[in-house]
């Protein structure tokens, strides 16, 4: 999904070659040296992960594969290209545990097996590259993937009760923004650990709500839930919102606040045929 909308904001400065799963199994140590190597790439995006937070603690093998060892695959091959890597990570890196926003100095503590293996793939990054950016981000959505936005839509024309979380706040993020800053941070060569999300912060329930208001949909009622009615199989941070303090300490702007960006998704979408 974020691949979808990084790729053509790249294209506009630079040659890029977007790799998929087709094109080189980020687990294969030989794969990645053997492509990296023909591609001679100067910068590497790796946005690659397995991001299913449930799937990933019902198959932590799966994750660990997917989201270490690809990770130290494609930052050894950094290293040996001399190139720049860019690693997208998450905001389940943190417990939650805290009512202020969490800095990019934070302590890390995820509680699934999901931020577990993104932060050690943040480790692989630190422990291999000097020329790197690691961006933390959450919630995100757009085009190109399943997305809460997608889902709540779909359920919302399917359905006219919809019980949703109402005890894990954190900070929805467009897509198509989050691409934008990306390139601008690049550009920096100001490396290191970044927090990139969309303004401001919700709950889970306030954002399927203000969704369905702007869609125009009638008609729906909507229940608060907490996460252990839920009855998820991986445990989520109960506030989860970053703190953006890189980005305006090297002179980028942080992005616009998320009902800006649900708007822009929704006007998207709408044009699209896909919701209106």
């Amino acid at each position: 999904m974020l691949g979808h909308a990084l790729l053509p904001v790249l294209k506009q400065e630079h040659t890029v070659i977007g790799l998929t799963r087709e094109n080189c199994d980020l687990c294969d140590e030989d794969e990645v040296e053997e492509t990296f190597q023909r591609l001679k790439p100067d910068a590497i995006a790796h946005l690659a992960a397995f991001t299913n937070v449930d799937g990933c603690e019902l198959e932590p093998e799966k994750a660990k594969a997917s989201n270490e060892l690809a990770t130290f695959n494609v930052a050894e091959a950094a290293r040996r290209l001399g190139a720049r890597l860019l690693y997208v990570s998450t905001d389940y890196v943190f417990d939650g545990r805290t009512t202020e926003p969490y800095s990019e100095e934070s302590l890390p503590n995820p509680l699934s097996v999901y931020g577990k293996t993104k932060l050690m793939g943040e480790r692989y990054v630190q422990g291999t590259c000097d020329r790197y950016f690691i961006v933390r981000t959450s919630w995100l959505f757009g085009p190109g993937g399943r997305n809460f936005v997608s889902t709540i839509l779909r359920l919302a024309n399917e359905q006219k009760e919809l019980r949703i979380v109402n005890d894990q706040r954190g900070s929805p993020t467009y897509t198509r923004h989050l691409a934008q800053k990306l390139v601008e941070i690049i550009r920096t060569h100001e490396y290191g650990t970044y927090h990139v999300t969309g303004g401001g912060n919700c709950t889970w329930f306030e954002f399927a709500r203000k969704i369905v208001d702007l869609s125009g949909l009638e008609g729906v009622q909507f229940v608060p839930i907490s996460s252990e009615e839920c009855g998820r199989p991986a445990p989520r941070p109960a506030y989860s919102v970053l703190a953006n303090n890189r980005l305006r300490k090297v002179g980028i702007g942080p992005l616009p606040r998320w009902e800006k960006g649900l708007t822009s998704y929704l006007a998207e979408i709408c044009k699209q045929g896909e919701l209106c």
